[in-house]
């Protein structure tokens, strides 16, 4: 008997003993994972370590009342124990009018190939050559000071979900990385930068001699930063921090934001809130992406979406729970764990690409701003204003023309997203990627002399 098979028999029987408990519906998730991670620094191991999980989460319904248990213990009796307690705890918490498990007609029944198992598990020692490789060249940098270290790991995982409503699937994947961050200059002065790269395939995993050289260089450029003076101009945000603007669109839209009206798109649902032409895709099926899954979390049927269309908001990010609440379908946009109630989440999420390259789109700027760092929280999800610390580089005629640190800028999401303008250089690093993206009308808050 395979192993996916073995997880899904056991879940299948907790289902069945649910049930026989008194339950009237019940859906169960089992994680197995594994995982090498390396860490190093100044060329001496710090940490060579290999670990292997299990975690087990049980929901139980009966009516209108749920109750969710988890546990780490396959033995027999912790089971039935697990059994027992869940369907104690539904029996005496309030009713939620919209929880419940999928219908038959909504469950996923296609096998599509994502290939997201890389077959090979590395070695300690390719490990140990990545990380090496990433720090060394990192250290070789001109300007270079010292060493926060390198990493590298590999990671295998396995889902097994069941429901009483006939369900039962496995997927897995796996992810390889490597990381460097390092120290330029001296005293006071000393700045830090990184660079890292993921990937499901090592195959696909970048050269770690080009993060560690990316790292010592992005560290090297940011010595001698400035303030500036308050003003109000365009800004770049790098590809590393423009995906930001993704996750506070996502924080928008989901289901549970939009039910609780505490959204500031929650009126804005077939509206344009970007400028035509920008597309923002939601894609569960990329293959090797690095969030790909052939269902949700409550095994309902998932498939790419345009979230932007032309520019348009087209949909909400929904789960069973929220849609009910709605009354919606859901989006088959699910995730959850082992201890708490599916929430809705977004796949292999990404801003399409632009015409303009990165280059080009700089030297269109007389006077503004390149972010390559963000700092803070200050967003306010209701009003949409935003306001973060910011860290990057001064553009002067056309060019990148000094560091600069410790400012703010400021704004308010609904007029960033209409006048948001991506580039052509969208890279697929992190499951949530945009390009280099310009927004103008922002305001940078600063310390320096005007």
């Amino acid at each position: 008997m395979t192993e996916d098979q073995n997880a899904l028999d056991i879940l299948s029987d907790l289902i069945t003993r649910a049930k026989r408990a008194g339950a009237d519906a019940a859906d169960a998730v089992l994680f197995r994972g594994v995982s090498i991670s390396h860490a190093q620094r100044l060329g001496k191991i710090e940490k060579l370590e290999r670990s292997e999980g299990y975690d087990l989460g049980l929901r139980v319904f009966i009516g209108k009342q749920q109750a969710i248990v988890s546990s780490n213990d396959a033995d027999a009796k912790a089971l039935t124990e697990l059994v027992q307690r869940a369907v104690d705890m539904a029996k005496a918490v309030p009713e939620d009018p919209y929880c419940g498990i999928a219908d038959p007609d909504q469950l996923s029944h296609d096998h599509p190939d994502l290939d997201m198992i890389d077959p090979v598990e590395p070695a300690a020692e390719v490990l140990i050559a990545r990380a090496t490789a990433a720090e060394e060249a990192a250290r070789a940098v001109a300007g270079v000071t010292n060493s926060e270290g390198a990493e590298a790991s590999w990671s295998q995982s396995r889902v097994a979900m069941a429901a009483s409503n006939g369900f039962a699937r496995t997927y897995g994947g796996t992810g390889h990385s490597v990381s460097a961050s390092v120290l330029a200059g001296t005293g006071t002065g000393m700045e830090r930068d990184y660079d890292y790269s993921t990937a499901v395939h090592a195959s696909d995993l970048k050269d770690p001699a080009e993060i560690g050289r990316g790292a010592g260089e992005k560290a090297v450029r940011r010595l001698g930063a400035r303030k500036v003076a308050t003003c109000k101009v365009p800004i770049l945000f790098d590809p590393r921090v423009s995906s930001g603007m993704l996750r506070h669109l996502i924080g928008a839209i989901t289901g549970p934001s939009i039910a609780r009206g505490t959204s500031f798109l929650k009126d804005k649902l077939g509206q344009r809130i970007f400028p035509e032409g920008i597309q923002v895709i939601d894609d569960p099926h990329r293959i090797r992406g690095l969030r790909s899954k052939a269902f949700d979390g409550e095994g309902v049927a998932n498939h790419r979406r345009a979230i932007i269309e032309d520019g348009v908001l087209t949909t909400w990010l929904l789960d069973l729970r929220s849609a009910r609440q709605l009354g919606l379908t859901t989006t088959g946009h699910a995730s959850r764990g082992t201890s708490s109630p599916p929430s809705p989440s977004p796949t292999n999420l990404w801003l399409e690409p632009g015409k303009a390259s990165r280059a080009d789109m700089i030297a269109s700027v007389q006077d503004g701003f390149y972010v390559t760092e963000l700092m803070g929280m200050g967003v306010n999800g209701v009003t949409g204003d935003y306001s973060r610390g910011a860290a990057g580089f001064w553009i002067e005629k056309g060019e990148l023309a000094y560091p600069v640190s410790e400012v703010t800028i400021a704004g308010n999401l609904k007029d960033m997203f209409l006048n948001l303008t991506p580039a052509n250089d969208l890279e697929f690093k992190t499951g949530m990627d945009s390009p280099t993206i310009r927004i103008d009308g922002l305001t940078v808050a600063g310390g320096g002399a005007s």
